[in-house]
């Protein structure tokens, strides 16, 4: 009797306990059927398959249809607003670096992409970054989601590397039964963005119904969303030093570089000249407010914002089919294959020259107006240099196309005597290929822009050699000079391609009714699994020259494996006591053996205490590793420039606070710097190495949880779930970033015998201004690195009650996550000197959002508000450096969009929506865009209106 009261009692929870803070699924619906068979059923965060799945690990659980109720047409889109995500790589700031126009990958607890393990039905899935295991989520079926399940925390020991800040697991439907059609479409209320999707679905029984098979199809699109289109976001800001005034920096609107154009800018004598479309020239407007490089307000300033885009170009398309087939009563086949194709264009800045010698001008230059050569004989210079924006050329442009491709077969179900087995192979591949127009060329582009006049009086470039090669001269006098035949001889178009392989084979075995304890019974799970990882590039042979203006790319490849066997157990320790309903222990670890960095072990400890039917708590105790990836250890090392200041010189020192100064001002004279230097050689960019470090070692993570369910039996149909998570890594794995490699050198307090100013290299030149001895950045390694610590814990609250109002039923859904620490410690060893970022952009305090789901008769109605905290723009180590504010404008306030979209189902099948999200029309804050770095919970496409049908049969 003691074994059938216990499950009894877990069976009224089961459902709450298995997922913990369970998103928008239904956490009651269970309770109605007490007196039906307990299931058996399999918790994400374990592998033994419970009697009423009784499990410590807090699960967020998501359900299909909430995934689709809504005008975004990826899943990502949506997943991002949880405050357990954070939106650090969107479609919509997928531009901002080489290669990932178009991704959308997940971001547990903000910590890093590599560090959130993305599996489908448990297993993994091939990555879509080369040398990555970041996953992109446009790949995966958006029809066939039964449910998306959150692991937060590590789960190493479960689910292998790369899980170190937990599991996010797409959970398919397994039998496919009928047709499906839903056709969705949205546009912009104040821009020309808009987007459809198209998907269909069949699936039926065959073979009595021992056989299912099914097959979907989806396709979706998006226009592009220029940044100019809206008014908040293409407003340009400039960023004024302010000494003297009460900040040290003043942010200003309508504002820019005036020393650069589209049409050319250059400064003769000590005036500064622009150049109208026709090639006359003016003498550049600076306005009332202006500094060395800036103006503001009504002046010649340059907007940057007007190559930039809010989203890009997008295209997916997605083929999926299924089999499976009972083999036997007890043993069912499966198959899975996926074939996917996303498509994104995005585009940039056109290349630019900004006191560079390339656009130096000779005075017997060709296309040089009497009116130029006039005002230079007057100022007694025989050359120019032209700061210029190739406008003319067109932006940069960036296709990025992505073929995914994915199979499984296995043989799951129950073997023996109550073990259950699942045995797989998968294959995985993707293909990138990257696609980038208006390359310009150096070489082409120095010898186009020297141009002289023949004997005949025709403008030719001056080096014969070059004329002999095919040069067309190029005029850089006016935005729209360039000629169409200049423009074909210093542009190209260049294409990188990558494969990247993934092999998984893995046999798992679990009972969860090994042998009958006092309490109940134990339950095991045991397994093995080969994993072979391979990525390789192939850049274009042009790109690798150095020779354009886009980076300098070098092709690469690696590739991994590893071995690995873990085992789960389940012991229930006590029951039926005073205050100890249940007492369950559970423990899983995991051996792995890597062809790159040898072996690894992760496990786990987790409790699950039934105090009484209405209170259950929880813990675990974790320890996961995160091996380097491909990337990380064999991308090839290669020349880079970084928009970067030399911290050391007196004009940002005198910025500073003044024991941050003197810190800095010593460990810059250790570094052999002059204590008066000051230097504009950094006004571009400053040159360095990047690349990867194949002395990397693995980093580990502790992970600790501990919380509460809540279900008060005096009140139907009301749960409540808090837990409090914690989370620890240490040998961080870091590509840092050139600036804060500087900084970290130079800011130390223990002076400059740290790891960080390895990674830099001055050397002594003449100053040509007075002939002094300087010491300037000649070389920085920017390079990952095991250097750091983190340390990130918080709360997740999950509040869920649902009620019959009227003739209809509401659900409610509260999920709210409050962030006491984010801290990085740049030298793991030294617990004193850290960086705190809870509280700052990206990393707000409180995150939350709230669901409501009314239906009656054949309507539903959805109302989903996303809230995020108020945060500050900079932190407290920045601040205290200086003795003044940092800036005009420290924080964005607190930000809420709410969405609101409704349904009618018909009796043929058809099913009806209109939806609004943003209906209040909430604005970007100042200065955002909503795709920067921790800008992603701000929305930058503004009220957007969509409607869907969907039909069955």
């Amino acid at each position: 009797m003691m074994r059938e009261s216990s499950i009894s009692r877990a069976v009224k929870t089961s459902l709450i306990v298995a997922f913990g803070v369970s998103g928008y699924a239904t956490t009651t619906s269970a309770m109605a059927e007490e007196d039906q068979n307990i299931e058996r059923i399999e918790v994400t965060g374990s592998r033994i398959i419970r009697e009423g799945a009784i499990a410590p690990t807090p699960v967020t659980v998501i359900t299909g249809e909430d995934l689709l109720n809504t005008g975004a047409i990826n899943i990502a889109e949506v997943l991002n607003e949880l405050p357990q995500l954070a939106s650090t790589d969107t479609l919509g700031n997928s531009g901002t670096h080489i290669g990932t126009a178009g991704l959308n990958i997940l971001n547990l607890r903000g910590m890093g992409t590599n560090r959130t393990l993305v599996l489908v039905d448990g297993k993994r899935h091939v990555s879509s970054v080369p040398g990555s295991a970041a996953v992109d989520i446009n790949s995966i079926p958006t029809e066939w989601i039964d449910s998306v399940e959150i692991i937060t925390g590590g789960a190493s020991a479960i689910y292998g590397a790369d899980a170190v800040t937990g599991v996010v697991n797409f959970k398919l439907k397994e039998r496919i039964e009928g047709f499906n059609a839903q056709v969705n479409t949205g546009w912009a209320e104040d821009s020309g963005y808009n987007n459809q999707k198209l998907s269909v679905s069949y699936g039926t029984n065959f073979a009595e119904d021992r056989g299912n098979v099914a097959v979907s199809v989806e396709h979706a699109q998006q226009a592009r969303l220029g940044m100019t289109e809206r008014d908040r976001a293409g407003t340009s800001w400039v960023r004024f030093a302010n000494p003297d005034g009460d900040t040290v920096y003043e942010h200003v609107p309508n504002g820019g570089h005036y020393r650069i154009s589209n049409g050319g800018t250059t400064m003769i004598g000590d005036k500064y000249y622009t150049f109208n479309p026709d090639g006359s020239m003016r003498e550049v407007n600076k306005g009332d407010k202006f500094d060395g490089s800036y103006c503001a307000g009504e002046c010649d300033y340059i907007n940057l914002k007007q190559w930039e885009e809010l989203q890009p170009e997008f295209d997916r398309t997605t083929a999926n089919f299924k089999l499976s087939y009972d083999v036997t009563d007890e043993l069912t086949a499966y198959g899975e294959a996926k074939y996917s194709v996303t498509n994104a264009t995005t585009s940039g800045q056109p290349a630019f020259f900004f006191f560079n010698p390339i656009t130096t001008i000779s005075r017997d230059n060709a296309f040089l107006s009497q009116e130029v050569a006039n005002a230079m004989d007057a100022a007694g210079e025989d050359s120019i240099t032209i700061n210029r924006f190739m406008t003319d050329m067109g932006p940069r442009i960036e296709d990025d196309k992505r073929t995914t491709q994915r199979y499984v077969l296995g043989i799951k179900g129950e073997v023996g005597d109550g073990w259950d087995l699942d045995a797989y192979t998968l294959y995985g591949e993707t293909e990138h290929k990257r696609t980038n127009y208006n390359n310009l060329i150096y070489s082409n582009f120095k010898n186009s822009v020297d141009a002289v006049f023949d004997a005949d009086g025709n403008i030719v470039c001056r080096d014969e050699e070059a004329r002999a090669n095919g040069c067309v001269a190029t005029n850089l006098f006016g935005n729209g000079s360039v000629s169409a035949a200049a423009r074909d001889y210093i542009s190209t178009t260049t294409v990188g391609t990558s494969t990247i392989d993934q092999f998984v084979a893995g046999v798992s075995l679990a009972n969860s009714a090994l042998w009958e304890l006092p309490a109940g019974y134990v339950g095991v799970a045991t397994g093995i699994e080969y994993r072979r990882e391979a990525s390789e590039t192939e850049e274009d042979p042009f790109i690798a020259t150095g020779d354009t203006f886009f980076n300098t790319l070098l092709s690469e490849s690696g590739k991994f494996n590893v071995k690995e066997v873990f085992a789960e157990v389940s012991v229930p320790v006590l029951a039926d006591l005073p205050g100890i309903q249940m007492l369950t222990v559970d423990g899983a670890v995991r051996y792995a053996d890597y062809s790159s960095i040898g072996d690894a072990t992760s496990w786990k400890v987790g409790l699950d205490w039934a105090i009484f039917d209405d209170l259950r708590i929880r813990s675990t105790l974790t320890t996961a590793i995160r091996a380097p990836n491909i990337n990380e250890l064999y991308s090839a090392q290669s020349g880079n420039f970084y928009s970067a200041k030399d911290s050391c010189k007196v004009s940002e020192l005198d910025k500073l606070a003044p024991e941050a100064r003197a810190i800095r001002a010593a460990n810059c004279a250790a570094l052999g710097v002059a204590a008066d230097f000051d230097s504009d050689y950094d006004s571009s960019r400053l040159p360095g190495v990047s690349g990867g470090n194949d002395n990397l070692d693995a980093e580990t993570s502790d992970s600790f949880t501990a919380g509460f369910v809540y279900q008060p039996s005096f009140i139907d149909n009301l749960a409540l779930t808090v837990d409090y998570w914690r989370i620890e890594i240490t040998d961080v794995i870091s590509a840092i970033s050139a600036q804060t490699i500087i900084n970290r050198c130079i800011d130390s307090k223990t002076g400059i015998d740290n790891e960080y100013c390895k990674l830099i290299t001055r050397a002594t030149t003449s100053n040509p201004a007075d002939g002094t001895e300087v010491s300037e950045i000649t070389n920085i390694q920017v390079l990952p690195q095991n250097l750091a610590k983190s340390e990130t814990e918080g709360v997740d609250f999950q509040l869920t009650y649902d009620i019959e109002v009227g003739s209809g039923d509401l659900k409610t859904n509260l999920l709210a996550t409050y962030l006491i620490k984010e801290r990085s410690y740049p030298f793991q060893e030294d617990n004193s000197d850290y960086r705190d970022y809870d509280g700052l952009i990206g990393s707000p305090q409180w995150q939350g959002q709230l669901q409501l789901t009314y239906k009656i008769e054949d309507w539903q109605f959805n109302w989903k508000t996303t809230y995020t905290d108020g945060v500050e723009l900079y932190s407290d180590t920045t601040k205290s450096q200086y003795d003044k504010p940092y800036s005009n404008i420290m924080s964005y306030g607190s930000y809420a969009t709410t969405d609101l979209f409704g349904t009618y189902n018909f009796d043929n099948g058809l099913t009806l929506g209109l939806g609004v999200d943003n209906v209040f029309d909430r604005d970007l804050p100042l200065m955002a865009t909503g795709n920067g770095d921790g800008e992603g919970a701000y929305d930058n496409i503004g009220r957007f209106y969509y409607i869907s049908a969907n039909f069955k049969m």
